[in-house]
């Protein structure tokens, strides 16, 4: 009986310490600085104290040195990196300056695209003229989760042309990144995803039918009616549930776009200031490399003791307030340790698997998905993402990135798709240039490499053909 009390009076506390981990997650280091000095003001059982310390094992630091223990690499191994906490005012520089001065005319502060705008920039180069104000409309009556609200009909009625010609321009968005975007219900915009995925992976059987006929049974979870009604067994059912939710986003906007994590709402700040930073230890770019994840606080966050031992006299009508004063203030500490400590972990991973990108640009970005890292790292998907969301990281050669970057699965074929086409005399065709990313190593369908060509903005080959043309007429 006193076991299942204590875990009753345990399991709300342990719930408020998971969820405020998580929220203080998403924060990026200026929002945490916020947070911070906003819970300081209102929580007379906080405090800092104005001493270095490592914010992880907490030992006393003599200087602005990283922790000799917690960011002491566990091999002699170049790859491993020096990974710890540091206080932001040892990067903060005043308004108006950079953070490096070797690196001049490097744009530190990047926007962020909203969704409609990162759509139009894909299909531009395919869309005709005539074609623009329909994929204006489209793109300006998206929803919040990048599905459209309004019939097509609606739209060739508006626009005085067949539903045929809006049903194409509508083609064009949903093959976009992300996947589905532009669909008029999660049901089209799961389909969508399962033809154009079946293109350059295996797809389960009957995937498609599940979504169209048993989008019910899926919701409910109801894997031996869905079977019935398929004509398989409950565990094919279990199989093609399973690919569908780890694959498949009937949301696409609350999917992974672009640089940002969008089922939050695109932050139209831009990057002054990263949240972490990664160099060179002792300036060797053959050596290590270091770190440094930006605390917001100069000094040590903790509850005041003197109010801890002070709650033992408090007046009878403030011993509430005062013990939750106290409550929340450890909360906040802990859940602030927690936070630091997987990120800490992420970046100690992430680093090693892309070190090459960090040191040689985007063509050696390594395929990462949020997902494997979360199973090496033993945690949610969930964790990793609010992790990687909103953040910024500046590499050695002073270049501010968004973090979620370093997730980019298509980035190094990208990068590759636009060396060949630069290489290019007469103009390449899209299957042409499949042909060739797949003697370097990169199986893709010719329709991804439209996709891809369309992200990075560059003209189809008939396109490119009438540009060479006009250049090389006399003037």
């Amino acid at each position: 009986m006193i076991l299942q009390t204590q875990n009753q009076s345990l399991r709300p506390l342990t719930t408020a310490h998971l969820a405020q981990t998580m929220s203080l997650m998403g924060l990026t280091a200026a929002e945490l600085q916020q947070k911070i000095e906003a819970a300081l003001a209102s929580n007379p059982a906080l405090e800092v104290v104005e001493k270095r310390s490592c914010p992880i094992c907490h030992r006393p630091l003599a200087d602005a040195a990283a922790c000799p223990m917690c960011s002491r690499p566990p091999g002699l191994e170049t790859t491993e990196p020096i990974v710890y906490v540091s206080s932001r005012e040892d990067f903060y520089t005043p308004k108006g300056t950079s953070f490096s001065d070797d690196h001049p005319g490097i744009d530190l502060a990047p926007e962020v695209e909203d969704l409609p705008t990162y759509l139009l920039r894909q299909i531009a180069p395919e869309l005709s003229l005539e074609d623009r104000p329909i994929a204006a409309l489209i793109l300006t009556s998206l929803d919040e989760d990048g599905l459209l609200r309004i019939p097509l009909a609606e739209i060739a009625r508006f626009h005085h042309v067949l539903i045929s010609r809006v049903e194409s321009v509508q083609r064009l968005i949903q093959r976009c990144d992300p996947l589905g975007a532009g669909s008029t219900s999660p049901q089209q915009a799961l389909l969508v995803q399962v033809e154009l995925l079946a293109e350059s992976r295996p797809v389960p059987s009957l995937t498609a039918r599940a979504i169209q006929e048993g989008m019910d049974l899926l919701s409910r979870h109801l894997y031996f009616e869905l079977g019935r009604l398929l004509g398989i067994p409950t565990s094919r059912a279990r199989e093609i549930a399973q690919f569908i939710s780890e694959n498949l986003n009937p949301y696409p906007a609350r999917a992974h776009w672009g640089d940002v994590h969008a089922s939050a709402t695109p932050s139209q700040d831009t990057y002054h200031i990263p949240d972490i930073i990664i160099s060179h230890l002792n300036e060797r770019p053959d050596g290590p490399l270091v770190v440094e994840v930006i605390s917001p606080l100069a000094g040590q966050l903790r509850v005041n003791p003197l109010f801890r031992e002070s709650l033992q006299q408090a007046p009878s009508e403030k011993t509430e307030q005062w013990q939750a004063d106290l409550e929340q203030a450890s909360l906040l500490v802990k859940c602030i340790q927690q936070r630091n400590h997987t990120i800490v972990r992420l970046m100690q991973r992430l680093v090693m698997i892309q070190r090459q990108f960090i040191l040689n640009g985007d063509a050696y970005l390594e395929p990462c998905t949020r997902a494997s890292l979360a199973d090496e790292l033993g945690v949610h998907e969930s964790t990793i993402s609010r992790a990687v969301s909103a953040k910024a990281v500046q590499l050695p050669n002073g270049r501010i990135v968004p973090l979620s970057k370093l997730f980019d699965r298509s980035l190094h074929i990208r990068t590759a798709l636009r060396e060949l086409i630069s290489q290019e005399g007469k103009p390449f065709t899209d299957t042409q240039l499949a042909e060739m990313l797949h003697q370097q190593g990169y199986p893709i369908a010719r329709r991804t490499v439209a996709k891809y060509r369309a992200m990075e903005g560059i003209l189809p080959a008939h396109l490119r053909s009438q540009r060479h043309h006009l250049a090389a007429q006399p003037r």
